[in-house]
């Protein structure tokens, strides 16, 4: 009964990475090729090849050193290359961030000064 659970356990592992490395490989499929250079970055068709690896890996080969190479280069992409490549392309502001500048009283296209 151990064995089942510690199994299950592994299997919501697996998900979890595989899960991870599809999303950064999409995250880095929707940056503009020009911001892995202006973020001083490996360029996108490595980023594209290293976490497609990964997603194959995951999703076809159940070697867990493999997977756990794959998960290594999928936190490197969302940890040091996903903020770089959001501050070059100018999405620094946005959902979930704090202190993205602006007042409270600014709307979508400027302040809002209640018509005056």
């Amino acid at each position: 009964m151990l064995m089942q659970g510690f199994a299950g356990f592994l299997g919501l592992l697996y998900l979890a990475m595989l899960i991870l490395a599809v999303a950064a490989l999409v995250m880095a499929a929707l940056f503009r090729g020009d911001a892995y250079r202006a973020a001083d970055k490996q360029n996108k068709g490595f980023w594209l090849i290293i976490l497609g690896i990964a997603v194959v890996v995951n999703f076809l080969v159940p070697v867990l050193f493999l997977q756990i190479a794959g998960l290594i280069a999928t936190i490197v992409f969302f940890v040091d290359v996903r903020p770089a490549l959001r501050q070059v392309s100018g999405g620094g502001k946005g959902w979930g961030r704090r202190g993205g500048g602006g007042s409270s009283s600014d709307g979508p296209y400027g302040p809002y000064n209640g018509g005056r």
